[in-house]
């Protein structure tokens, strides 16, 4: 890519291309992009401090500051730390907040170490402004809902298709009170932003329609954008219906099995298997009021000896006996009402195969 096409964001979000943000790390931790490297040009202190100089004092004092600020041992630092990124990422571009001063100023100390490396033109904000209206715009495209039963692997239906977008992959969580990743959520705006590029590519392919998972307005802590969201509520459903050990096999395998391996694979055998403990306890303590406290004493015990049987070696089928009723007596019935709320848009039914089947030779 060349210099000239600094404003093309697209293309920069297509080919993932590498981006040094030169924004203070407070603004960076708002939003920012997968493949952008935070090397300041100020620390959030030096940020703040130019900024009240500039209420105060105008521009000039402002960049007087900065320059006091960011000098000798300080700026070469900075200097070396995006000489490296460049050198290692020679098509990469670096971008400010508007691509005003601070990248610009960085270029130019660039320049003097022998290093030409293009500006996005507009900078972070711009970048954002485009990914938004990407989200705006194929909300406004065909668009089909996959529903289910928890376990019906409508997840894995909507990743496996080549129109479907993973809405629960993007925000790090699986939408449920156990629904929580080893990938930790990360801020509204960088899951809007994953959206969006997923979006886009799938564009480029020259893809028109999607299928997305059925969703509430949030995903954990994450809110589905919203012209996302309303198009979800027109859309026409399909609705998968295996039977219940078939799901109940799923949720084992992707709830206990894989989770349980993954956090002592991440932190260790003893630390791993302490927070994999706390991640199914807090998933059952979150609905605790919707089961009543009876029912939820119940299952916290069978919980607790499922986990004592699997931490001893013994396999995770104990935890069938509290998962059971709580598809029976909770999920199912809950997911069962919502769904009836919608019964006028459900255009077809069936296993997962036969859920797939139709997704693909759909043409509507």
């Amino acid at each position: 890519m060349s210099t000239n096409s600094s404003a093309d964001y697209q293309q920069i979000f297509l080919h993932d291309i590498p981006l040094i943000d030169v924004r203070a790390p407070v603004e960076f931790a708002q939003g920012a992009f997968t493949y952008a490297a935070n090397l300041p040009l100020m620390t959030d202190e030096e940020r703040q401090a130019v900024g009240i100089c500039y209420k105060q004092q105008g521009q000039k004092a402002a960049i007087e500051l900065g320059e006091q600020l960011v000098s000798g041992d300080v700026r070469e630092q900075r200097i070396a730390q995006w000489r490296t990124f460049c050198q290692q990422n020679p098509q990469g571009f670096l971008y400010c907040l508007r691509g005003g001063l601070r990248s610009h100023i960085t270029q130019q100390w660039l320049k003097q170490t022998g290093i030409d490396y293009p500006l996005v033109k507009g900078g972070y904000k711009a970048m954002r402004n485009f990914l938004i209206k990407v989200n705006q715009q194929v909300a406004t495209m065909p668009l089909k809902v996959v529903g289910g039963n928890t376990g019906s692997g409508k997840t894995r239906l909507v990743k496996a298709l080549p129109f479907g977008i993973d809405l629960e992959g993007a925000a790090r969580h699986r939408g449920s009170s156990f629904g929580r990743t080893l990938e930790s959520q990360s801020t509204q705006i960088n899951f809007e932003n994953r959206v969006a590029v997923s979006l886009l590519k799938q564009q480029h392919q020259g893809i028109c329609r999607w299928v997305v998972e059925d969703e509430g307005k949030t995903i954990g802590s994450n809110h589905v954008p919203l012209e996302i969201y309303d198009s979800m509520q027109a859309a026409n459903l399909v609705v998968i219906e295996d039977p219940f050990e078939l799901r109940l096999l799923r949720l084992k395998e992707e709830y206990i099995d894989t989770m349980s391996d993954g956090f002592q694979q991440q932190y260790g055998e003893e630390d791993g298997w302490v927070r994999f403990s706390h991640y199914l306890h807090h998933g059952l303590f979150a609905i605790r009021k919707r089961l009543g406290m009876e029912r939820y004493q119940t299952l916290l015990n069978e919980l607790d000896s499922a986990l004592h049987y699997q931490q001893a070696g013994q396999g995770s089928d104990k935890h069938e006996n509290w998962l059971v009723p709580l598809l029976i007596e909770y999920y199912d019935p809950m997911y069962s009402y919502q769904l009836s709320k919608k019964s006028d848009r459900i255009i077809f039914r069936g296993d997962y195969n036969a859920v797939r089947d139709f997704l693909l030779n759909d043409n509507h």
